[in-house]
């Protein structure tokens, strides 16, 4: 049997953390046993779907680096099938036209919580031979009335439900269209859905999505309710605990990796292992040991790991990531030191690709202006001449590289008998702008020898201007 996994969004909104866990806990069961895995967009409420939350999901999954081996479906391109199934259900009895009127159904509801009893369907028109209204039906699921569904959980264990406890759900509304247990249903059957791995917050929905696989006769999928993610105050996640879309964190400058690192470990464990690379996630998951107890997301343990990342990951998978964000802030990378250098060079202070972006900018651009506290303290009458001997220094400079640059900086401290800083800080302002970049040497060696002169000229000039 090929392995079958599948996440199925709704794009009634954007794609968030618990929903790229799910999708990142069924994408690796997938992987790991050499199987499929299948996205699907369940975009039936017309209402509330909008295309671009679509897009959102698709980039967002793109992004992630979650592919697809099939899809992504639609399920409003299936609504024929739907109507076939339901056809199918209603001639053999398995379902049936109700005329309840949203009146009665509310006051039945009403009766039912006034005498504490579990809201639920009367089974009213359950048996009716004639429409007893001209009301337009809804089609309802004849569910058992009798037996247990038994959901043989991989993460839960086993959970027993008892069919007099189901009520008979609508499949389809008054204007036809199928509802949310209808059509994921005929859509893991149709497409051989082996696993089904999504949030525990669709328990409930599972027994009677059994009952209705079996009423077509199909074999039940193996199910795994992955549990909720809490915020640190033990709430529901939400946006004010960091709940925003994955996007979001792609924007703010967080690497998909770092992302995915997190994601596994809310509720999955290795030992104490906590650094796991996309083949380690994929050899090491198992379903089978997703913790039961809701997991708590922690927004500063995202950042370790992402700090980590852009640490240790590979330069060019790291410079493959800051490129998009330099191009965001409108700069041309193709002129200038090889991206991935640069990430070398600062991959040690920054948290977030949008720091090591905005650390990165002078290397490939010319600042407007000094940073003016930095200007104020480095670029002084004092520091002149400093960098007109350094400017003639480097100007001799054949071979251009950070440890023959060291040298020169440090051999003008020595002839001139002044602290390294004295000559390194007025430096480093007048070829990045700022008192903070970089190792002097290598932020010389990487702008290159031409633009070093062309900056260092430039602050000399500023100095004898006395600005």
């Amino acid at each position: 049997m090929t392995v079958k996994t599948r996440f199925a969004p709704s794009p009634t909104g954007h794609l968030h953390i618990g929903g790229a866990r799910t999708a990142l806990f069924s994408w690796l069961h997938a992987k790991q046993h050499q199987g499929h895995f299948v996205l699907r967009i369940e975009d039936t409420d017309r209402e509330r779907s909008m295309q671009e939350y679509v897009d959102a999901i698709l980039e967002g999954m793109a992004w992630l680096g979650l592919d697809h081996d099939e899809g992504p479906f639609y399920q409003t391109q299936r609504f024929d099938r739907y109507q076939a199934v339901i056809d199918q259900l209603l001639a053999e009895g398995k379902a049936y036209r109700c005329y309840c009127s949203k009146a009665r159904l509310e006051a039945l509801r009403e009766t039912q919580m006034r005498d504490k009893q579990k809201p639920r369907y009367d089974g009213h028109c359950r048996d009716l031979t004639e429409p007893p209204n001209e009301n337009p039906p809804v089609i309802r699921f004849r569910n058992p009335l009798s037996g247990q569904v038994q959901v043989n959980d991989l993460i839960r264990g086993t959970v027993v439900f008892d069919n007099r406890e189901l009520d008979d759900l609508i499949i389809a509304r008054s204007d036809g269209t199928p509802t949310y247990n209808l059509t994921v249903v005929v859509d893991d059957a149709d497409m051989g859905i082996t696993h089904v791995i999504r949030g525990d917050d669709h328990l409930n929905n599972t027994p009677r999505q059994i009952n209705i696989l079996e009423a077509m006769g199909y074999q039940a999928p193996a199910y795994a309710h992955v549990p909720m993610i809490l915020g640190a105050d033990g709430k529901r996640l939400s946006k004010r605990h960091g709940a925003v879309s994955v996007l979001q964190y792609r924007d703010e400058g967080y690497l998909p990796d770092a992302l995915l690192n997190y994601l596994v470990r809310l509720g999955w464990a290795h030992g104490d292992q906590e650094v796991f690379s996309r083949e380690e996630m994929r050899d090491l998951f198992k379903i089978e040991e997703v913790n039961r107890a809701a997991s708590t997301f922690n927004p500063d343990k995202l950042l370790w790991l992402n700090q980590h990342y852009l640490k240790n990951a590979d330069s060019s998978y790291v410079a493959r990531h800051l490129q998009w964000h330099m191009a965001r802030l409108g700069v041309d990378v193709s002129q200038g030191p090889p991206l991935s250098e640069v990430v070398v060079a600062l991959r040690e202070r920054s948290k977030t690709l949008v720091e090591m972006a905005v650390g990165a900018r002078f290397f490939y651009e010319n600042f407007a202006e000094y940073e003016p506290k930095a200007a104020r303290k480095n670029l002084t009458a004092e520091a002149g001449p400093v960098l007109q001997a350094l400017a003639a220094h480097l100007e001799e400079v054949a071979h251009w590289d950070a440890e023959t640059i060291h040298r020169v900086v440090e051999g003008l401290a020595e002839t001139r008998e002044l602290k390294l800083g004295k000559v390194a800080q007025p430096l480093r302002v007048a070829v990045s702008g700022t008192s903070v970049s970089p190792p002097i040497d290598v932020t010389l060696a990487l702008l290159g020898k031409a633009t070093t002169l062309d900056r260092l000229q430039r602050a000399i000039a500023f100095i004898e201007r006395g600005e």
